[in-house]
């Protein structure tokens, strides 16, 4: 039966036609207004911030991608579906009246332009859309460096891995979604037209079908052998051997690499079969060429590997991974910038006395005793001032040089914290108007503590903090001998940009209209005169941020007057992320006083996961830890890291400036060509700011990580891992996602101003020590150095049991057992337990001391109630087998040393008492240190010191026993004895001064 004419579709209205164009505007409107919107939004935050050819560059390279990716996909489509229509047969059969192709038939050839043009459009912005988000990886191709290496295998530049790669394979991967997407267009487009139809014994295949459809396929498989080119470079990134390491294998090298040659060749082969099958009018050579290629990618591309894997290679895995490991070992090391570690020899059983420890003039006094992890409550009620003022949930560690001495610092910048704001305080006009900036920047020497000698007014446990603010510029008030003397003076101390600032605030603006920013508590009428924010005091900005933050007061207020900004985007890492969006941002921002003004540092890394053999890391595995506070990176992959930039936001005025701390690093060089002028070079960094910069913690961490295992220089060796080394678990804190088997996250690296062993002075470093593969105990101890002469230097010092010793020195996780294993540390924890207190385990630091560790954790107290806050009670230091636990720094040294040793440390006040009750499922003993000796002064104390002994040995047996209730009621015995023994104390010595109750 001959094909009918087509049924032509009902012509719509004038005024349907009309509705339907103003849906479509409006839908329209809907789906791009946002967009738009957030897009001028933004070009104004990059003008103020000085950035707009960032925001211009990343736009434009955004839109041409865009068309670029869809013009490709959409255009293909297009062309493919003309062809198909161009070449449909003349006559169609049809099965019947109801033949559901025919209809489909008439009422695409009745709307064929919107067909033919409304798909592939579609199409084309769809896969546009999704292309436009690669624009890093392209500019990076258009702006790649050379290495200067080469990778061990095919001897090209490693900047064809890192630049041009990634383009060829990005590109191939959309070439293929266009062809793919075009084969399917021309099927379905000949099927509804005919040109393929199902009916009769096979079905039947139209000539221009035929042609249309191999020539496609031909395409492809082309393609493909293409592909089959650069999947050999993919090789040299093979996880095959994963987690143990990454990289070409001798299967890769011996069997998949050969096979992609092969395959590659066999799919040129194929291609040309299918192109001559498109003219030969013969279907059986593409058919056979498409069953030679899938066969060959099983036997060559799969079979052949799996069998040499299975009994070559595992058999003698240690000897034919050799070579691959040494090259995944030297690839790690210079991704990771660990090529140039500097390992030393450590014996760990040092034997320091009262004298040495008394002469030391570089570690000891700078031992620090504060936390900043736990501090943040305390510094919020002492020296908060306001409600409306906040510090972040993890404070900052710095050093400072003061009257001529250099000693390390807990900072904070006394932020404004919206969310503390209450009452009328929360009204829209107080809220982004009045309440606009923080004030002041805050420090506290980390190794004094306030001393109290009145028990009636005491003020013990509390750090000595002192605020340079608007009413105390100097920063007087550091040192409590002369309180007068300037401590760290800051001439701009406000605050409006910061790790708290989450909202916006409308500053400046005309007297008399616009309400006094609150600047203290003698000044409420101070109004923005710095260069920072957004003009909001025209209609069109106020109409576009109303709409932004879906607020009409912004745009009716009559608050808002001429020489009013907004500030938005306050957060220092958001500014640096926004204007460098190239950079991995590190999550610990930190605020130092520069040249008189506050500035945000902030650590930038460039980053890869494509270096030659280089091991993969998962960046938010490796840098996760027991901290709270500081932002978490994304879990992506990464193979090579460098701290490249070093950026800094003005607390006052928000100025964003990047500086180059790596000018040779080549990532850093391509981005620099993307952004000219945007970063300035290390010769710019001011010799104040530098002496200011951190080592930072996420880049620390994942070099501790791979350090761990990269140590190691032998081949083989390596492959057994029994040398490995493992990052401790924080047995003070419990929390985190990268935990062990006990539920412990792994302890952080920690900031120490200290003498390390080697160097002749105090240096200010970053430190954490390293325990044996599955063990406890310690392996090695790892410092990298902030100080400008040898910044980033990393030092590890390796300890016997590394290298099959058979010493062992006691790791973290057992040292903090011994702690609380310790009778006097049981006593007091019974003696104060109660449920109104709780017991606050500050940081483990581990210091290198006379060919030792010295281990010092300070122990706070809190009590359980609104607005409280902890407060230093006791220090617990270990050294060898000896265990130190006092109020005071130096007793607990002098109980470890003996007398004499606390001469040089600075020890804090007597505080409140540590209190949290003694868990019955204690894994060790308390009675690991004899109890307190009354040395035959008094029978009563006498007696107190049996009743003690008798209950540790009651509670002894009932832990071993495993019976609960014993151990109540040995706790009990004990609890009575104590008091006892400091009744029969308090009778002897009438005069001694008591520890005063715990505070905050």
């Amino acid at each position: 039966m001959a094909n009918r004419p087509p049924v032509s579709l009902p012509k719509l209205s004038r005024r349907s036609r009309i509705l339907l164009i103003i849906a479509a505007v409006i839908v329209l409107a809907l789906l791009l207004g946002a967009r738009l919107l957030d897009t001028y939004v933004d070009w104004l935050w990059f003008g103020e911030v000085g950035a707009r050819e960032v925001f211009s560059t990343t736009v434009l390279t955004r839109i041409v991608l865009f068309f670029a990716v869809g013009l490709l996909v959409g255009g293909l489509l297009a062309l493919s579906l003309w062809i198909a229509y161009r070449t449909r047969p003349v006559f169609v059969p049809v099965s019947g009246t109801d033949d559901p192709l025919s209809r489909y038939r008439s009422a695409i050839v009745g709307r064929i332009r919107l067909f033919g043009i409304g798909i592939p459009v579609v199409t084309g912005l769809i896969a546009g859309a999704t292309g436009e988000g690669d624009w890093q990886r392209v500019q990076l191709f258009l702006h790649g460096t050379s290495f200067g290496q080469t990778d061990p295998e095919f001897g090209n530049d490693i900047g064809f891995y890192a630049f041009d790669l990634p383009f060829y394979q990005w590109l191939l991967g959309w070439l293929f979604v266009a062809v793919t997407i075009s084969f399917i267009g021309a099927l379905i487009a000949h099927y509804i037209f005919g040109g393929i139809r199902l009916a009769g014994r096979g079905g039947q295949l139209a000539a221009s079908a035929r042609v249309q459809l191999a020539v496609t396929a031909g395409v492809f498989v082309l393609l493909k052998s293409v592909d089959y080119f650069f999947d050999r470079y993919n090789l040299l990134f093979s996880d095959r051997n994963a987690p143990l390491f990454y990289g070409a294998t001798y299967t890769d090298l011996n069997a998949v690499l050969p096979a992609k040659l092969i395959l590659l060749c066999i799919s040129a082969i194929c291609a040309i079969a299918f192109f001559a099958g498109a003219f030969l009018r013969n279907i059986q050579l593409p058919a056979i060429a498409l069953v030679l290629l899938i066969l060959s990618g099983i036997l060559v591309g799969t079979a052949w590997p799996a069998v040499l894997e299975q009994f070559s290679v595992k058999p003698n895995a240690n000897q034919k991974e050799a070579l691959s490991i040494s090259r995944n070992m030297a690839a790690t090391k210079d991704a990771f910038g660990l090529n140039k570690v500097q390992y030393e020899d450590y014996s760990g059983t040092g034997t320091a006395n009262a004298a040495g420890i008394s002469a030391d003039t570089t570690t000891v006094p700078n031992i620090r005793l504060l936390d900043p992890n736990v501090l943040s409550p305390t510094f919020t009620q002492r020296v908060g001032r306001e409600n409306f003022y906040g510090f972040p949930a993890k404070l900052d560690i710095d050093r400072y040089t003061v009257d001529g001495k250099t000693q390390d610092y807990i900072v904070a910048a006394r932020e404004i914290n919206t969310a503390n704001l209450t009452g009328n305080q929360t009204n829209w006009i107080n809220k982004h108007m009045v309440y606009t900036h923080g004030n002041g920047f805050v420090a506290a020497q980390a190794n004094t503590i306030d001393r109290a000698v009145s028990s009636a007014n005491s003020d013990g446990g509390y750090p000595i903090a002192a605020t340079s603010d608007t009413q105390n510029p100097t920063g007087a008030g550091l040192d409590p001998a002369n309180p007068n003397a300037p401590g760290i003076p800051v001439k701009q101390p406000r605050v409006y940009y910061g790790e708290l600032t989450n909202d916006y605030a409308i500053v400046g603006g005309q007297a008399g209209k616009a309400p006094g920013e609150y600047d203290s508590a003698s000044n409420s009428d101070y109004r923005y005169d710095g260069t920072g924010g957004v003009p909001i005091d025209n209609w069109f900005n106020r109409l576009a941020f109303a709409a932004k933050y879906g607020e009409r007061n912004i745009l009716f207020s009559d608050a808002i007057s001429d020489g009013s900004k907004i500030m938005y985007n306050r957060d220092p890492r958001q500014r640096i992320q926004k204007v460098a969006p190239w950079l991995t941002v590190d999550g610990d921002p930190y605020p130092a006083v520069v040249d008189g003004k506050i500035q945000w540092i902030v650590d930038g890394y460039t980053t890869l996961n494509n270096y030659p053999y280089s091991q993969q890391t998962q960046l938010g595995q490796a840098t996760e830890d027991s901290l709270v506070g500081t932002a978490k990176q994304a879990n992506n992959n990464i193979n090579y890291i460098r701290n490249s930039v070093k950026a800094t936001v003005d607390a006052f005025d928000g100025t964003v400036t990047l500086y180059s701390v790596d000018d040779k690093d080549p990532v850093l060089k391509a981005w620099e060509q993307v952004f000219p002028g945007m970063v300035k070079p290390s010769s710019d960094i001011s010799p104040d700011l530098r002496a200011h910069f951190r080592y930072p913690e996420d880049l620390f961490k994942v070099q501790r990580e791979l350090l761990a295992k990269y140590h190691v220089g032998d081949p083989q060796e390596f492959y057994t891992t029994n040398t490995f080394w493992n990052v401790p678990q924080d047995p003070t804190q419990e929390g985190g996602t990268n935990l062990d088997a006990s539920g412990l996250a792994n302890q952080p690296g920690y900031y120490v101003l200290a003498q390390a062993p080697g160097e002749n002075s105090a240096t200010f470093q970053l430190t954490s020590p390293l325990t044996a593969l599955q063990r406890q105990y310690l392996a090695a101890w790892m410092s990298v150095s902030s100080d400008p002469k040898d910044y980033g230097t990393i030092r590890v010092l390796r300890l016997p049991t590394a290298a099959g010793g058979a010493s062992q020195v006691d790791g973290p996780v057992q040292v903090q057992n011994k702690f609380q294993s310790d009778s006097r540390f049981a006593q007091e924890r019974t003696l104060f337990s109660n449920q109104s207190v709780t017991v606050i385990f500050g940081n483990l630091i581990t210091l290198p001391l006379e060919g030792g560790f010295l281990y010092v954790e300070p122990v706070y107290i809190q009590q359980r109630n609104q607005n409280s806050y902890p407060q230093l009670a006791r220090v617990l230091v270990s050294y060898g087998s000896k265990v130190g636990f006092a109020s005071t720094l130096g007793d607990a040294l002098k109980q470890v040393f003996g007398d004499g040793a606390n001469q040089s440390a600075t020890p804090p006040t007597q505080g409140g008492t540590p209190t949290t009750p003694t868990t019955p499922s204690s894994p060790s003993s308390p009675t690991t240190a004899a109890p307190p000796a009354s040395g035959g002064t008094s029978p009563a104390m006498d007696k107190a010191v049996a009743d003690i002994q008798a209950a540790l040995s009651q509670l002894r047996t009932a832990q071993q026993n495993g019976d609960f209730t014993a151990q109540g009621q040995a706790l009990a015995a004990l609890d009575a004895a104590t008091k006892e023994y400091e009744a029969a104390q308090k009778s002897a010595a009438p005069t001694t001064t008591t520890a005063p109750p715990p505070g905050g």
